[in-house]
């Protein structure tokens, strides 16, 4: 099974109960085409939407989100990248995400090592990476972090030297919450 990430723009803003709604619309066709959801990140705006599933492949996804009677979007398989140590409930405490996109392919030990050569600058503003997902085509990147709020992350990107197309706070949406 790949992980498969599906980028989404709302017009008019996308609520939490929409959200929900739509979760529950999409179940029994992601079970039918064997694509189970992880997460979702509903920008604080309900403007964007950055959702990770577990499937086949990114077809599949597709496929079952359609079948569902919801666009899909941009859909990237990508692999998923934790930070080193983290434990089973700290990803319930990510709040903002920073998406980046590269002209060229890129490694990703190139991007990590331009953060934690810059460590410094995300503890200054109390800032903690916990995820990220890497495209398979390696121009795309999510990065997911704990933050006091959004401008700290951006602050400590800029001031590391780290590329960001864009950046938002977030409400985390996982199954089995309310």
């Amino acid at each position: 099974m790949s992980d498969v990430f599906v980028e989404r723009q709302w017009d008019p803003p996308l609520t939490a109960g929409g959200m929900r709604a739509m979760g529950a619309m999409a179940n029994d066709c992601l079970g039918l085409h064997r694509v189970s959801w992880h997460s979702s990140m509903l920008s604080a705006n309900g403007r964007k939407l950055l959702c990770r599933f577990c499937g086949p492949d990114a077809e599949s996804v597709r496929i079952a989100l359609r079948s569902a009677g919801v666009t899909a979007g941009t859909v990237w398989p990508g692999t998923v990248h934790d930070a080193p140590g983290l434990a089973a409930g700290d990803f319930g405490t990510a709040n903002v995400l920073v998406l980046r996109r590269f002209e060229e392919a890129v490694a990703i030990e190139t991007i990590q090592a331009l953060e934690d050569a810059n460590i410094a600058c995300l503890e200054m503003h109390r800032v903690s990476f916990l995820r990220s997902y890497f495209s398979l085509d390696r121009r795309r990147m999510a990065c997911v972090y704990r933050a006091p709020d959004a401008e700290s992350v951006r602050i400590a990107q800029r001031q590391a030297g780290m590329p960001v197309d864009a950046l938002w706070a977030f409400q985390l949406f996982l199954p089995d919450t309310p």
